[in-house]
C-alpha cells in the first residue's frame, strides 16, 4: 500500500470490531484469562500478549504497527512522551562507563539527559560534535563508544547529518545509531531503510498534529523493541494511555494531507523571510541557499515547516518587540500542530544551559524559531511583515 492508504486502512480491524469504521478505545488496565495455562502462556510471550496495559493494549498496538510499517521498521513502541522514547532507546544501547556521540544542537532535554543525567547517574560519557562532516564523528570515536545519537534536521538551526556515511562508519565500528526523525516524519525521511538501528519521534508533533497529545515512539528491529518492552519501557513505566492512542490513530488518517500543506506553507514563509531586509539568515533545508540543500534532497523527500531565522539585531528588547507584535503566531514551546507558533531559544536556553554551553551552540540573541501551521500562508506572511515593521 501507499503511505496514504496504509494510514487510512485498518485491514482486519473492521471485522474484529463488528464493522466499526473507528476502532474502539480499550480503556482497561488489565486483561483476564480463563485458565492457568492461558495466563502462563501469556507471561511466556509478553511481547505478543495482552496482560496489563503498561506493556500492551490492543488500541495502542494497532497504532504502533501502523507507524512501524510507515517507517519501514519491524516493530514500534509508544511511550508517554518524546523523552520517554528518547531515554529508553538510549539506555537500551549503552551501559555504565560507555560513551555516546551526538550533535551539539540536539534537542535540549536530550542534551541534558545525555550530558548530565547519564554522566552523573551511570558514568556514561558523551562528545558533542557539530555533525556536518563525517570526520567530526570519526575523530570523536573512542574504544568505549557504543552509540551515535542523531537528529537530522536538528530542531534549532536545522543542520543535517549525512546519514548514509555515518551509518556505514558506525556499522564498521560496531556502534549503534539512533535518530530523532520528528522533523521529517517517516513520510519525508526513512532512516531505517539505510541501516539506522532505531528511530525515535516526539509523537506530540506532526504525527499527532493537533496539540492535544503528549507522546513518543521508538521504531526499529523486533528484537530491540522486545527487549525494551520488558526492560526500559516496563521498568520505567512510560506507557501510552489508551485514549491518547485512539487520538493518535485519528491523527494518522490525515498525516499525508497535513504534511503537504505544512511543507507548502513553510516554503512560502521561508522564501518571504529570505527576501526581507531585516532578516540576516534563514535556516530551512528546503531553500536552495541552505548550505546542505543537496544533502537534504538526497536523503529527504519533503520538508516540515519548522524553521529558524536571525533578526538583524543584538538587542533583546527588539526581539521581544517583534515576538509580542505577532498575532497569528502564538508564543509557546513545542510545534507540529495545526497552529503557528513562535519561540526564541534565548528564552529557555539561558536557563537550561550554562553560559559556556549556550555560547558553544553559536546561538544569537536574534535567533527566532517558528512553526508554520495550517492557516493561510498569505495571512501568516502578513503577520510576520507587520511584526518586522516594529523593528
Amino acid at each position: 500500500m501507499k503511505d496514504e492508504t496504509l494510514l487510512c486502512f485498518d485491514d482486519d480491524e473492521y471485522e474484529k470490531n463488528k464493522g466499526a469504521i473507528v476502532p474502539p478505545i480499550y480503556q482497561t488496565s488489565l486483561f483476564s484469562f480463563e485458565k492457568w495455562d492461558d495466563i502462563e502462556q501469556a507471561f511466556s510471550n509478553p511481547d505478543k500478549s495482552f496482560i496489563y496495559s503498561r506493556l500492551h493494549n490492543p488500541g495502542t498496538r494497532l497504532v504502533e504497527k501502523k507507524i512501524a510499517h510507515l517507517a519501514g521498521g519491524e516493530d514500534a513502541k509508544l511511550t508517554a512522551s518524546g523523552m520517554g522514547a528518547i531515554s529508553a532507546a538510549i539506555m537500551h544501547f549503552v551501559n555504565h562507563g560507555e560513551h555516546i556521540i551526538t550533535i551539539k544542537n540536539v534537542y535540549a532535554p536530550a542534551n541534558n539527559f545525555i550530558a548530565k543525567f547519564l554522566k552523573e547517574k551511570c558514568n556514561i560519557e558523551s562528545t558533542f560534535v557539530e555533525g556536518t562532516t563525517l570526520k567530526q564523528f570519526q575523530d570523536a570515536i573512542r574504544d568505549n563508544t557504543r552509540l551515535i545519537y542523531l537528529e537530522s534536521p536538528a530542531s534549532i538551526t536545522m543542520e543535517l547529518q549525512d546519514l548514509e556515511k555515518i551509518v556505514a562508519l558506525a556499522k564498521a565500528k560496531g556502534i549503534a545509531t539512533i535518530i530523532d526523525n520528528t522533523w521529517c516524519t517517516p513520510l519525508f525521511q526513512k532512516p531505517l531503510s539505510i541501516g539506522v538501528d532505531m528511530e525515535v519521534h516526539s509523537v506530540s508533533k506532526y504525527l499527532n498534529g493537533h496539540s492535544d497529545v503528549v507522546a513518543g515512539i521508538m521504531i526499529g528491529k523486533e528484537k530491540d523493541l522486545n527487549e525494551i518492552l520488558v526492560e526500559e519501557h516496563a521498568l520505567l513505566g512510560a506507557k501510552m494511555s489508551p485514549f491518547e492512542s485512539w487520538l493518535l490513530l485519528r491523527s494518522l488518517r490525515t498525516l499525508p494531507v497535513r504534511m503537504r500543506q505544512h511543507m507548502e506553507n513553510g516554503m512560502a514563509v521561508a522564501r518571504f523571510l529570505e527576501d526581507h531586509e531585516k532578516i540576516g539568515k534563514v535556516y530551512y533545508p528546503g531553500l536552495e541557499s541552505f548550505p546542505q540543500y543537496e544533502l537534504g534532497k538526497k536523503q529527504m523527500t519533503g520538508y516540515g515547516s519548522l524553521l529558524s531565522f536571525e533578526i538583524e539585531t543584538d538587542e533583546l528588547e527588539k526581539v521581544k518587540s517583534f515576538v509580542n507584535a505577532l498575532t497569528l503566531f502564538h508564543l509557546g514551546v513545542s510545534w507540529g500542530g495545526h497552529e503557528s507558533l513562535v519561540y526564541a531559544p534565548s528564552i529557555s536556553y539561558s536557563k537550561e544551559l550554562t553560559p559556556e554551553e549556550f555560547k558553544a551552540r553559536d546561538i544569537k540573541v536574534g535567533l527566532i524559531r517558528i512553526h508554520v501551521g495550517l492557516e493561510h500562508q498569505d495571512d501568516l506572511i502578513e503577520d510576520l511583515r507587520r511584526a518586522l515593521d516594529h523593528l
